[in-house]
């Protein structure tokens, strides 16, 4: 059998294109490796989505896709904001771009001890990292995505018992400075809910659950409101989107609300 050298292969991805025209972003996408993440509580291992794009000039035919599986598998560290930053230096330079791309999405997994009985589980949420270059700025989105409970100010207010309550959503875009532990994101947006959640409730912790629910009443609005408030006081956020979707109990429809702000 004949080996043929690379070198002697033509490299058709960097051949000129007459056509000229640029593509934004070309890449990979979704891309499944196992990851570590930097936490509080130390390195947690979990599985992650991952894309990653470049910007290609018009007049080159096609970028290597194969670099980007190498740079990421290369890249087999904690993530984190430092992390994030040395993996786009990274394949901008083993890719030959300018501007680029890279999204990781994976759930995140924390113990959490019951209100009351203090049993121990474990709950779920969604975390992404984005970052993005552009014309040599850098920009990087830390997202998470965390399930608490709310209950209706108006059904109190208006019933002579009980009130109807649901499950929210809510979904923090915001746009760091620096490194900030995804756990402290959860946390504003759980403190801030009627009521958060955990994932094993024994009689008691129900209990507690359920008229902590009902003494600290809010309407989407108040939940999206009292996160801000929250997040304005945190330097090491530039900016950010929040979203709370609340999945009705009594529609068939659910509520929602939306705040983008810039410091």
């Amino acid at each position: 059998m004949n080996i043929v050298s690379a070198i002697n292969l033509p490299d058709i991805q960097s051949s000129l294109d007459k056509r000229n025209i640029p593509i934004q972003k070309v890449g990979i996408k979704g891309l499944y490796l196992p990851v570590q993440i930097k936490t509080l509580c130390g390195n947690m291992s979990s599985v992650a989505s991952i894309d990653m794009y470049v910007y290609l000039p018009g007049n080159i035919k096609g970028t290597h896709m194969s670099r980007f599986i190498q740079v990421i598998q290369e890249h087999n560290y904690p993530l984190s904001f430092s992390v994030l930053h040395n993996l786009m230096k990274d394949m901008l330079e083993r890719l030959e771009a300018n501007n680029g791309f890279i999204r990781i999405s994976t759930p995140y997994f924390i113990e959490k001890s019951a209100p009351v009985s203090g049993v121990k589980s474990i709950m779920d949420y969604k975390l992404s990292f984005e970052i993005e270059t552009n014309n040599k700025e850098i920009k990087f989105i830390q997202e998470v995505q965390v399930p608490v409970k709310s209950l209706c100010p108006c059904s109190k207010g208006i019933s002579d018992y009980g009130a109807h309550n649901q499950r929210s959503s809510i979904i923090i875009r915001a746009v760091l400075k620096e490194h900030m532990p995804a756990e402290e994101l959860i946390r504003i947006a759980e403190t801030q809910a009627s009521c958060e959640l955990w994932g094993i409730l024994k009689r008691a912790d129900e209990k507690y659950v359920t008229e902590k629910a009902y003494d600290n009443p809010k309407f989407v609005e108040d939940l999206v409101r009292d996160i801000a408030v929250e997040l304005n006081k945190e330097s090491r956020i530039v900016s950010y989107e929040l979203s709370s979707e609340n999945f009705e109990s009594i529609h068939n429809h659910s509520a929602y609300a939306y705040i983008q702000h810039t410091k």
